[in-house]
């Protein structure tokens, strides 16, 4: 049985050697979207803040591993998220598209009206998401269905990439998802994480067990930041 106190963090720096994946959620989308339950619809950034929020991808770009792999989910926004933290770190490396990392679907709600969005729900919701765990919209899927393949791609990538970074662009209710499949907690439990635009969550894979680092770590917004 391994010793515990072989894997304590007693100084501010991470060990090397380590399984480990590197979360970010994308940045804030194009206005318009904001207003709709924009889900797995492909939406753009919000240029404005891609320019008043640049402190925030230089810190970024210090603050993830620069030897690291880098996936991204198959959407946009997460794509040019990972695309300018790279820029802003003068970084050049692949973004493997992975669709496992994608936002829930809400098939035929996507594009719903905030206002418009509870009259088409069936069951009761959390105060922090907007639809129930185990409520699976027409042409859709439920966030007990995110969890399966976002856990399902984690297990997966921790083998293949064992003591490897890994920097996953993805998005706030996949990484919800992410660490109900760590924390072996109800989808409905995992939504009560608050994952804002651009945090970063960090969880680790050792000895066959998986480890929370941190969530919902802001980067340095500067003085501009909007």
């Amino acid at each position: 049985m391994p010793d515990p106190q072989e894997h304590f963090l007693d100084g501010p720096e991470l060990p090397s050697g380590v399984t480990r994946f590197w979360l970010v959620r994308h940045a804030i989308v194009e206005a318009n979207a904001r207003k709709t339950m924009y889900g797995s619809l492909d939406v753009p950034l919000c240029t404005h803040h891609l320019t008043s929020q640049k402190a925030a991808y230089h810190a970024l770009a210090r603050r993830l591993p620069h030897q690291a792999l880098w996936f991204s989910s198959p959407l946009k926004r997460a794509q040019q998220t990972g695309h300018t933290i790279q820029k802003a770190g003068k970084l050049s490396i692949p973004l493997t598209i992975d669709p496992a990392f994608a936002e829930q679907s809400i098939g035929q709600w996507n594009g719903t009206p905030h206002k418009d969005f509870p009259a088409l729900l069936s069951k009761p919701t959390g105060p922090f998401w907007s639809i129930a765990a185990d409520e699976c919209p027409p042409e859709g899927e439920t966030m007990l269905d995110v969890r399966h393949r976002v856990g399902h791609a984690l297990n997966k990538l921790a083998q293949q990439y064992a003591g490897r970074d890994m920097i996953i662009l993805s998005h706030g209710g996949a990484i919800r998802m992410a660490l109900s499949h760590c924390l072996a907690i109800p989808a409905e439990t995992a939504l009560r994480f608050c994952i804002q635009n651009l945090s970063l969550t960090i969880i680790e894979h050792i000895a066959g067990q998986w480890r929370v680092v941190t969530v919902n770590e802001l980067p340095d917004f500067g003085t501009n930041a909007a």
